[in-house]
Protein backbone atom coordinates (compact mmCIF):
# COMPACT_ATOMS: atom_id res chain seq x y z
CA UNK A 1 0.00 0.00 0.00
CA UNK A 2 2.88 2.37 0.77
CA UNK A 3 4.16 1.96 -2.77
CA UNK A 4 0.80 2.87 -4.28
CA UNK A 5 0.46 5.92 -2.04
CA UNK A 6 3.95 7.14 -2.95
CA UNK A 7 3.28 6.55 -6.64
CA UNK A 8 0.07 8.62 -6.40
CA UNK A 9 1.82 11.40 -4.47
CA UNK A 10 4.44 11.59 -7.19
CA UNK A 11 1.82 11.58 -9.93
CA UNK A 12 -0.04 14.52 -8.35
CA UNK A 13 3.17 16.55 -8.14
CA UNK A 14 4.05 15.55 -11.71
CA UNK A 15 0.78 17.00 -12.97
CA UNK A 16 2.19 20.51 -12.50
CA UNK A 17 3.08 21.12 -16.13
CA UNK A 18 5.55 23.98 -15.87
CA UNK A 19 6.08 24.42 -19.61
CA UNK A 20 2.37 24.44 -20.31
CA UNK A 21 1.72 26.96 -17.52
CA UNK A 22 4.59 29.25 -18.57
CA UNK A 23 3.29 29.06 -22.13
CA UNK A 24 -0.24 29.96 -21.07
CA UNK A 25 1.11 33.02 -19.25
CA UNK A 26 2.63 34.04 -22.57
CA UNK A 27 -0.58 33.08 -24.42
CA UNK A 28 1.17 30.16 -26.09
CA UNK A 29 0.15 26.51 -26.14
CA UNK A 30 3.58 24.91 -26.19
CA UNK A 31 2.06 21.58 -27.23
CA UNK A 32 1.10 23.12 -30.57
CA UNK A 33 4.45 24.68 -31.40
CA UNK A 34 7.98 23.46 -31.98
CA UNK A 35 8.22 19.75 -31.29
CA UNK A 36 4.85 19.78 -29.53
CA UNK A 37 6.52 18.65 -26.32
CA UNK A 38 5.81 20.37 -22.98
CA UNK A 39 9.39 20.03 -21.73
CA UNK A 40 12.18 22.54 -21.22
CA UNK A 41 13.97 21.94 -24.55
CA UNK A 42 10.89 22.86 -26.54
CA UNK A 43 10.22 25.73 -24.13
CA UNK A 44 13.62 27.18 -25.04
CA UNK A 45 12.94 26.68 -28.72
CA UNK A 46 9.48 28.26 -28.63
CA UNK A 47 9.68 30.84 -25.82
CA UNK A 48 13.36 31.54 -25.23
CA UNK A 49 16.00 30.79 -22.59
CA UNK A 50 14.22 32.41 -19.65
CA UNK A 51 11.05 30.41 -20.17
CA UNK A 52 13.11 27.27 -20.75
CA UNK A 53 15.02 27.77 -17.50
CA UNK A 54 11.76 28.34 -15.60
CA UNK A 55 10.31 25.18 -17.12
CA UNK A 56 13.37 23.10 -16.27
CA UNK A 57 13.54 24.43 -12.71
CA UNK A 58 9.85 23.83 -12.10
CA UNK A 59 9.98 20.28 -13.46
CA UNK A 60 13.04 19.43 -11.37
CA UNK A 61 11.53 20.97 -8.25
CA UNK A 62 8.23 19.11 -8.44
CA UNK A 63 10.04 15.78 -8.36
CA UNK A 64 12.31 16.88 -5.53
CA UNK A 65 9.33 18.03 -3.47
CA UNK A 66 7.45 14.78 -4.11
CA UNK A 67 10.43 12.68 -3.00
CA UNK A 68 11.07 14.86 0.06
CA UNK A 69 7.43 14.61 1.12
CA UNK A 70 7.49 10.82 0.81
CA UNK A 71 10.75 10.58 2.72
CA UNK A 72 9.26 12.69 5.51
CA UNK A 73 6.06 10.66 5.67
CA UNK A 74 7.94 7.35 5.73
CA UNK A 75 11.06 8.49 7.55
CA UNK A 76 10.81 5.70 10.14
CA UNK A 77 10.77 2.82 7.67
CA UNK A 78 13.70 0.81 6.32
CA UNK A 79 12.61 1.37 2.72
CA UNK A 80 12.60 5.16 2.51
CA UNK A 81 14.92 5.24 -0.51
CA UNK A 82 12.74 2.78 -2.41
CA UNK A 83 9.55 4.70 -1.63
CA UNK A 84 11.26 7.89 -2.79
CA UNK A 85 11.98 6.15 -6.09
CA UNK A 86 8.29 5.28 -6.39
CA UNK A 87 7.47 8.95 -5.84
CA UNK A 88 9.95 9.90 -8.57
CA UNK A 89 8.43 7.35 -10.91
CA UNK A 90 4.98 8.73 -10.15
CA UNK A 91 6.18 12.27 -10.84
CA UNK A 92 7.56 11.06 -14.17
CA UNK A 93 4.22 9.51 -15.08
CA UNK A 94 2.34 12.65 -14.07
CA UNK A 95 4.71 14.79 -16.12
CA UNK A 96 4.65 12.55 -19.18
CA UNK A 97 0.97 11.63 -19.08
CA UNK A 98 -1.12 14.39 -17.42
CA UNK A 99 -4.74 13.28 -17.55
CA UNK A 100 -6.09 16.83 -17.86
CA UNK A 101 -3.99 17.48 -20.97
CA UNK A 102 -5.16 14.31 -22.70
CA UNK A 103 -2.04 12.53 -21.43
CA UNK A 104 0.21 14.72 -23.59
CA UNK A 105 3.09 15.99 -21.48
CA UNK A 106 6.86 16.00 -21.57
CA UNK A 107 9.52 13.31 -21.82
CA UNK A 108 10.52 13.29 -18.17
CA UNK A 109 14.20 14.21 -18.33
CA UNK A 110 13.98 17.29 -16.08
CA UNK A 111 11.94 15.19 -13.66
CA UNK A 112 14.66 12.54 -13.85
CA UNK A 113 17.19 15.23 -12.94
CA UNK A 114 15.12 15.97 -9.85
CA UNK A 115 15.05 12.27 -8.99
CA UNK A 116 18.83 11.98 -9.37
CA UNK A 117 19.37 14.93 -7.04
CA UNK A 118 16.82 13.58 -4.55
CA UNK A 119 18.34 10.11 -4.49
CA UNK A 120 21.79 11.40 -3.53
CA UNK A 121 24.27 14.08 -4.58
CA UNK A 122 26.94 11.42 -5.20
CA UNK A 123 24.81 10.18 -8.10
CA UNK A 124 24.71 13.56 -9.83
CA UNK A 125 28.18 13.93 -11.46
CA UNK A 126 28.10 10.96 -13.87
CA UNK A 127 24.63 11.52 -15.43
CA UNK A 128 25.32 15.26 -15.56
CA UNK A 129 28.69 14.74 -17.24
CA UNK A 130 27.18 12.29 -19.73
CA UNK A 131 24.48 14.80 -20.63
CA UNK A 132 26.83 17.78 -20.95
CA UNK A 133 29.48 15.96 -22.97
CA UNK A 134 26.91 14.64 -25.43
CA UNK A 135 25.18 18.00 -25.85
CA UNK A 136 28.39 20.04 -26.05
CA UNK A 137 30.05 17.81 -28.64
CA UNK A 138 27.01 16.76 -30.69
CA UNK A 139 24.34 19.37 -29.78
CA UNK A 140 21.84 16.51 -29.55
CA UNK A 141 19.83 17.07 -26.37
CA UNK A 142 18.01 13.80 -26.95
CA UNK A 143 21.28 11.86 -26.97
CA UNK A 144 22.41 13.55 -23.77
CA UNK A 145 19.07 12.77 -22.16
CA UNK A 146 19.25 9.09 -23.07
CA UNK A 147 22.80 8.79 -21.79
CA UNK A 148 21.89 10.52 -18.52
CA UNK A 149 18.94 8.19 -17.94
CA UNK A 150 21.11 5.15 -18.68
CA UNK A 151 23.94 6.32 -16.42
CA UNK A 152 21.51 6.86 -13.55
CA UNK A 153 20.23 3.31 -13.84
CA UNK A 154 23.76 1.89 -14.00
CA UNK A 155 24.79 3.94 -10.99
CA UNK A 156 21.85 2.69 -8.95
CA UNK A 157 22.85 -0.90 -9.71
CA UNK A 158 26.55 -0.25 -9.05
CA UNK A 159 25.97 1.61 -5.80
CA UNK A 160 23.54 -1.07 -4.68
CA UNK A 161 25.95 -3.91 -5.40
CA UNK A 162 28.70 -2.07 -3.53
CA UNK A 163 26.41 -1.49 -0.55
CA UNK A 164 26.53 2.28 -0.86
CA UNK A 165 22.76 2.82 -0.83
CA UNK A 166 20.84 3.37 2.39
CA UNK A 167 18.50 0.48 1.70
CA UNK A 168 18.16 -3.08 2.91
CA UNK A 169 19.48 -5.78 0.58
CA UNK A 170 16.02 -7.37 0.28
CA UNK A 171 14.71 -4.23 -1.43
CA UNK A 172 17.57 -3.82 -3.91
CA UNK A 173 16.14 -6.00 -6.73
CA UNK A 174 12.92 -3.98 -6.61
CA UNK A 175 14.91 -0.74 -6.68
CA UNK A 176 16.91 -1.95 -9.71
CA UNK A 177 13.70 -2.92 -11.49
CA UNK A 178 12.08 0.44 -10.80
CA UNK A 179 15.15 2.37 -11.92
CA UNK A 180 15.23 0.21 -15.06
CA UNK A 181 11.60 0.98 -15.81
CA UNK A 182 12.28 4.71 -15.43
CA UNK A 183 15.21 4.40 -17.84
CA UNK A 184 13.14 2.37 -20.30
CA UNK A 185 10.37 4.95 -20.18
CA UNK A 186 12.87 7.67 -21.08
CA UNK A 187 13.97 5.63 -24.10
CA UNK A 188 10.37 4.95 -25.12
CA UNK A 189 9.47 8.64 -24.88
CA UNK A 190 12.45 9.44 -27.11
CA UNK A 191 11.70 6.77 -29.71
CA UNK A 192 11.08 9.32 -32.47
CA UNK A 193 14.31 11.10 -31.56
CA UNK A 194 16.14 7.78 -31.73
CA UNK A 195 14.78 7.15 -35.22
CA UNK A 196 15.97 10.59 -36.32
CA UNK A 197 19.36 10.09 -34.68
CA UNK A 198 19.86 6.83 -36.55
CA UNK A 199 18.77 8.50 -39.80
CA UNK A 200 20.99 11.54 -39.20
CA UNK A 201 17.93 13.79 -39.17
CA UNK A 202 17.73 14.77 -35.50
CA UNK A 203 17.53 18.48 -34.72
CA UNK A 204 20.62 19.91 -33.08
CA UNK A 205 20.18 22.23 -30.13
CA UNK A 206 20.25 25.85 -31.25
CA UNK A 207 19.27 25.09 -34.84
CA UNK A 208 15.88 25.62 -36.42
CA UNK A 209 13.53 22.67 -36.26
CA UNK A 210 13.34 20.77 -39.53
Amino acid sequence: MERVICLLIGYVFGLFQTGYIVGKIKHIDIRKQGSGNAGSTNAVRVMGWKAGAMTFAGDVLKCVLAVLLVRYLYRDTDMTLLLGMYAGFGATLGHNFPFYLKFKGGKGIAVLAGLVVSTGVLLVPVPLAAFLIAVIFTRYVSLGSLLAATMFFLEIVLFGVQGNLDLGAKYLPELYLLAGVIMALAWIRHRENIKRLLAGEENRFGSKKK
